[in-house]
């Protein structure tokens, strides 16, 4: 059974930062991309971003590209989510999440079918 587990999510001051940790358990994923998406209150889930197999491309969303930076380690099948310059407007809960497809990088959330259980990011102003 496929498991995606997120960490380090927390409360943070605006211009602090967190580093978010997400472990796949069940099945490699060294052969998928990984993403991350997050859902603030009465808001749709929205990508942030994502990191193909090899870490040779990754994709962000405008809202975050310059402040937040996707890594991913295939030996420990797990994806990082480094979040810097936090403002308030990042709260929400935070999703990790693998394509149901090898190889394909996207950031369409219909085309993922793998998802975690979500960590809340908490940023006050």
């Amino acid at each position: 059974q496929v498991q995606l587990v997120e960490s380090g999510g927390g409360l943070v001051q605006a211009g602090g930062s967190l580093r978010l940790s997400c472990a796949a358990s069940g099945r490699t994923f060294s052969n998928y991309a990984m993403g991350w998406f997050r859902q603030a209150p009465g808001k749709e889930r929205e990508f942030v971003a994502a990191i193909s197999w090899s870490s040779a491309r990754t994709y962000y969303s405008d809202s975050v590209k310059g402040r937040f930076t996707i890594s991913r380690d295939n030996a420990k099948n797990t994806v990082y989510l480094q979040m810097n310059s936090l403002k308030p407007e990042d709260t929400a809960v935070y999703y990790c999440a693998v394509p149901g497809t090898r190889l394909i990088l996207t950031t369409k959330r219909d085309e993922y079918d793998y998802w975690g259980q979500g960590t809340q990011v908490t940023v006050s102003s």
